[in-house]
């Protein structure tokens, strides 16, 4: 720092305080006994910003401490936990605070290092890393007859299984792109927010469902679930890793969404 900078400070300090804490001549410059008395009050907090500093230093360069996270609850107990485990398990200093969760959160309020989100979010300000798509599908339990069911109008009036995420039906038929919408409004036997729940209920007999093909596959492979109307499902949602801007980023946020995204592919 320049000593006229430092001049101009101390004159400062001197007129805050109303108080001469040096005595200045052309040769020298002393504490006042003022002077003395503020640097012996004062001089451990500039030891304690020091230890504040080093500990800060730590905490951004190396690979340790907590990453909070938040996802929606299948997406993140389904398709993410294996990344989250295979990381910690080469990174023992990490810890991540999971907060999995189908209700929109404001994730600046709650601190949130690292979101998932499904579809569109309203976190325009955060940088966004797109993962893979995933696509619902019509589903049904095996022994429920759905022969007459050709189209999606032949839909309405059977009973169904709704998960409140997924509340309107966007399908599009995957040959010749044309697009329909359907709207469960009547004999909705079961209402959840859980696609774990939503899908045991389906395959248990329930009614019709709309559920993500990563759900639906291995019930399907297994003989109980099938799918309905197989040419037709909804156009891809986008899974995105959402983050702040990565200048000043602590090192154990820059190793998780490096690892994050390799594990995608990308």
């Amino acid at each position: 720092m320049p000593l006229s900078t430092l001049s101009r400070r101390v004159a400062k300090l001197e007129a805050d305080l109303a108080l001469r804490l040096l005595n200045r001549d052309a040769h020298r410059v002393q504490l006042t006994h003022a002077g003395q008395q503020y640097y012996k009050s004062s001089a451990h907090l500039f030891d304690e910003l020091e230890n504040v500093a080093c500990c800060l230093l730590q905490d951004k360069n190396e690979a340790k401490g907590t990453i909070r996270i938040s996802a929606p609850v299948n997406f993140g107990s389904d398709i993410l936990a294996p990344h989250f485990n295979a990381f910690l398990k080469q990174y023992p200093d990490i810890h991540l605070d999971l907060r999995l969760s189908n209700q929109t959160i404001d994730i600046d309020a709650q601190a949130i290092d690292v979101a998932f989100r499904i579809g569109e979010h309203s976190a325009n300000h955060w940088i966004g890393r797109q993962l893979t798509n995933i696509r619902f599908i019509i589903c049904a339990a095996s022994d429920i007859d759905v022969s007459d069911i050709q189209t999606p109008n032949d839909l309405a009036g059977y009973p169904t299984v709704l998960c409140t995420p997924m509340s309107t039906w966007h399908l599009q038929h995957r040959i010749t792109g044309e697009v329909q919408t359907h709207q469960p409004t009547n004999n909705i036997r079961l209402k959840v927010d859980n696609i774990s729940l939503l899908t045991g209920a389906i395959a248990d007999g329930i009614g019709l469902g709309f559920i993500p093909d990563y759900d639906a596959q291995p019930l399907i492979t297994s003989g109980g679930l099938q799918q309905v109307l197989p040419d037709w499902n909804n156009q891809p949602r986008g899974c995105q890793m959402l983050y702040r801007d990565r200048d000043n980023m602590p090192h154990r946020m820059h190793l998780l969404i490096d690892f994050i995204l390799k594990r995608f592919g990308k």
